[in-house]
């Protein structure tokens, strides 16, 4: 399978394990997937050919955990905490039923979700950190809390390392070389193959090698999300995880669409989007 190649181009300056890129606005390329794919999670469609964004179309539980997963990079906190204080700050932002009970019970504790939260809520660890591994570290870390299953683990941390390798100029071929080496997902479906049988999965299996292949055959950031609805299924959160991944190798979204998104996050939310650009330079 051929996948079309980009070279990117970037400049950087290391300081420990956390870089700072300069770049266009890229943590918002999960939360654009997010609202995009928002209104098609219970009414999919199966062609490239849709809205982009409606009167209905909002932010949903991706954004609320990444937006979480930024803020504890930030502030240096565990990432359980940051997903409780959000989680419990937007409590009806769609949050599956055991993340659910995970957050209002008092003791926290992992429950072996193999979900694709774990993956959805990952992107700004990618774009933070500046080695393959302190990125499956930290990607690691984030799942723990909640999705302590090996496929909630291998989820988060092959997100986390597409995105890093993406946003510092790899190929496609050899971001799928690398992802399918290491985790083991295989990529032997085109997306207009995978499209007709594809339902609702939950699963990190289910929906990583998907939202991956809608980004592998994009030309564009807005092509990525567009194919990654076209799937149907959980629409909102593979968008989000595609992307992600997509936004760090284009290196830009269409103002329009930045536009549409910034009108429709709290303005808490998005003053901390703009801080963790501020201090990552992405």
């Amino acid at each position: 399978m051929l996948y079309f190649l980009k070279e990117s181009k970037f400049h950087q300056f290391q300081n420990d394990d956390l870089v700072v890129v300069w770049g266009t606005h890229r943590m918002l390329g999960a939360i654009a997937g997010d609202i995009i794919g928002s209104v098609y999670e219970w009414y999919n469609v199966k062609t490239t050919d849709f809205p982009l964004f409606t009167a209905y179309s909002r932010f949903t539980d991706d954004t609320v955990l990444t937006i979480a997963t930024a803020c504890a990079i930030l502030n240096g906190t565990g990432y359980e905490k940051a997903f409780k204080t959000f989680g419990l700050k937007y409590p009806d932002a769609g949050y599956g039923g055991y993340f659910q009970r995970w957050l209002l019970s008092s003791e926290s504790r992992p429950y072996n979700s193999w979900g694709n939260g774990s993956a959805m809520r990952v992107s700004p660890i990618g774009f933070a950190y500046d080695s393959v591994e302190a990125v499956l570290r930290e990607a690691r870390k984030s799942a723990e809390p909640t999705h302590n299953h090996p496929e909630g683990i291998k989820g988060a941390q092959a997100t986390a390392l597409a995105v890093f390798r993406a946003r510092n100029g790899s190929t496609k071929n050899d971001i799928l070389e690398e992802i399918s080496d290491n985790f083991g997902y295989v990529f032997d479906k085109t997306l207009d193959e995978i499209r007709p049988a594809y339902s609702f999965d939950v699963s990190c299996a289910g929906t990583v090698p998907q939202a991956l292949t809608a980004f592998l055959e994009s030309n564009s950031y807005e092509d990525a999300i567009r194919k990654a609805v076209s799937l149907g299924g959980d629409s909102d959160t593979i968008a989000c995880i595609t992307g992600g991944i997509a936004h760090a190798f284009y290196n830009e979204i269409p103002e329009e669409i930045e536009t549409e998104v910034c009108k429709r996050l709290p303005e808490e939310l998005h003053a901390l989007v703009q801080e963790f650009r501020d201090r990552f330079r992405c």
